[in-house]
This record gives C-alpha cells, structure tokens and sequence, in this order.
C-alpha cells in the first residue's frame, strides 16, 4: 500500500516521508469499530497520551507524517496523514474535537467517558496509573489512499 502511494503522490512522500503501520484502539473489535468510522467519513480524528507513543518507543507524529491504518486483522486498509497536532489535558479537550473523533454520539461527555475507560484499561494493561492531567496528543488526519477509500470519505456525510 506504501509502495503504490509513494508513486502515486510522490510529492506527499518526499516532504514527510516517515509512516507508521498499526491499528485503531486496544482491540481488533476495536480496530475494525474506528476504522470503519474513518472510512465512511465520520471519524477524523484521534486521541492518544503522550506516555503511549514513549512506551512503545514511537516519536510523537507530525504535521503531514503518514499512518496506515490497519483492520482487526493487521490488514492495511487505508493511508491516513495527519494534518493538526495539538497537546492538550484531559480537560483541554474541546466539543469540536471530539465530535470529529466521530465516536458514540459525537458529544465531549461521551468522549470523557469513553476516553478516560480506554485510557484507565490502557494504563493498568502496562502497569501505570491514568491521571487526567497526563498529555493527550490530539490529532486530526485526512484519509490520502487508496484513491477509491480517500475519495468515498470526502464524499459522505458524515
């Protein structure tokens, strides 16, 4: 999937030529949940602590760095590149993003509540703690291939 983008927009590569491969969420019920929302449109955004991206070794991404998002199964599935990049708290987060989230009924009370079960699960899973005060990466992308994917998520309504 890298290889046919890299050729097919040969301009996007060169400027920000890292990627990343994985999936949505802690879970392959949960990958193929986010994913799906990314490729009807609804969801273009995510969230994810800052102490994630560390334990696993990841830098943090950046403004036009590549991701390919990956089904319940590790199939790629869809070339996404990030186009905001925001630090933030828990509380910082606002109505706006997590409506383009796309999760639940799009609501900052239900991301709150969803997010804070996620991230308390994720934390334990590793041994640490959440706190509400620990640095989210908040970030929102735009989905750039295959050209078929990327132009059926412009299009729908959301």
């Amino acid at each position: 999937m890298w290889a046919d983008y890299s050729r097919a927009v040969p301009s996007a590569v060169s400027v920000c030529p890292e990627y990343t491969v994985e999936g949505f969420g802690d879970s392959a019920t949960l990958a193929d949940a986010l994913l799906g929302l990314v490729l009807s449109g609804r969801k273009r955004a995510t969230a994810e602590l800052t102490e994630e991206f560390a334990a696993r070794g990841d830098d943090l991404p950046r403004v036009g760095s590549h991701w390919i998002a990956c089904d319940g199964t590790g199939a790629p599935r869809a070339v996404l590149r990030s186009t905001e990049l925001r630090l933030a708290t828990f509380d910082q987060v606002d109505a706006a993003f997590a409506f383009d989230e796309g999760e639940d009924d799009r609501s900052l009370e239900s991301w709150r509540v969803e997010h804070e079960k996620y991230w308390v699960r994720g934390c334990a899973a590793r041994g640490a703690v959440w706190s509400p005060e620990q640095e989210i990466v908040l970030e929102r992308f735009t989905v750039v291939w295959p050209p078929e994917v990327a132009e059926a998520a412009r299009t729908r309504p959301s």
